[in-house]
């Protein structure tokens, strides 16, 4: 998944020193943002006041949209580095390609997981015959120093372990909840789980103390810790929490999202996740020249160009502006 902003901001974030060490409840509202054909997103993260949530750095939620006579998502090829991207979906179908010749539908459930590692280029790309609804969520986990230039590659889990209770299913998408662990190859200690709530559900979900906690909402009416969070809305939740309390008013869709807090500061620019100001620019160069990050074959259209860098050297700070 891109950033397609034309005037790409820069992000800097990570430290422990800017995490909320005691359980808060702060409403994140979104940012809309086009993202190419007919799919706008509302991005939570990185938001005015919190940039990441462990060592999730990008959280975009979209649809349900209507797209039986629309193309749907269409995202050109485009580069990453110092990151995951993970594709989650509730609704339709993406196909995605990538520049390590993966090619794969991620459909409803499964984990679409992407390492980009030192360099990788993708595209994703609602098919041509496709499903009338599009709904789904596309994250990005920063990777450690010592992992972030693994060789890049792709991995598609379509059966995911579950933790279940009375009106709760809880698929693990990466990393652990509850004792159960992902197949997908998490680099950090981080939780990133889909509940599916029934109507009239009252439970409590165990959670890590040492993790900071955020959930975001896709669908339905539900309370998080007694606060209502309405679809394409998150709340952060901080840390210092052994459980949640959920409570669903209607059938309802959450994901939760946390880990330990991210100890590197780093700095975030368009695709791309560095250390320094030079390490962005040597990035934006590559993909302009068309070196470093492959090619992404199959797709039927342009590359994505980078936008400029600001001006002013980007460095790395704290989790909160």
């Amino acid at each position: 998944m891109s950033n397609l902003d034309r005037q790409a901001a820069v992000t800097v974030c990570g430290g422990r020193g800017f995490v909320v060490a005691e359980p808060v409840r702060e409403l994140l509202s979104p940012r809309r943002v086009q993202l190419g054909g007919s799919t706008e997103v509302r991005r939570l993260l990185p938001n005015l006041g919190r940039r990441m949530v462990g060592a999730w750095a990008f959280v975009d939620h979209y649809g349900p949209d209507d797209i039986a006579d629309e193309p749907g998502m269409q995202v050109p090829p485009h580069p990453h580095m110092g990151l995951q991207t993970v594709s989650w979906l509730h609704e339709g179908e993406v196909l995605h390609r990538d520049s390590v010749g993966s090619l794969q539908t991620v459909r409803p459930r499964e984990l679409g997981l992407m390492t980009s590692g030192r360099a990788i280029s993708h595209s994703e790309e609602s098919p041509k015959s496709h499903a009338r609804f599009l709904h789904g969520a596309q994250l990005w986990v920063a990777l450690p120093d010592a992992h972030r230039q693994v060789e890049p590659h792709f991995q598609h889990h379509a059966d995911l372990p579950t933790v279940t209770a009375p009106g709760l299913t809880a698929t693990v998408i990466l990393g652990t909840l509850d004792g159960t662990v992902s197949p997908g190859t998490a680099y950090s200690p981080l939780t990133g789980a889909d509940l599916s709530l029934t109507r009239g559900t009252r439970t409590r979900l165990p959670l890590e103390p040492d993790f900071e906690y955020a959930v975001l909402s896709m669908s339905g009416e539900a309370e998080v810790d007694g606060v209502p969070v309405l679809p394409g809305s998150m709340l952060y939740l901080g840390c210092g929490r052994s459980e949640l309390p959920l409570h669903a008013q209607s059938d309802a869709g959450l994901m939760l999202l946390g880990g330990e807090p991210f100890e590197e500061e780093i700095v975030m620019w368009w695709n791309f996740v560095g250390r320094t100001h030079e390490e962005i620019e040597e990035a934006r160069r590559g993909w302009m020249e068309g070196s470093r990050f492959g090619e992404v074959h199959g797709y039927d259209g342009a590359r994505l160009p980078a936008p400029a860098l600001p001006p002013a050297p980007l460095k790395p700070r704290g989790r909160t502006r």
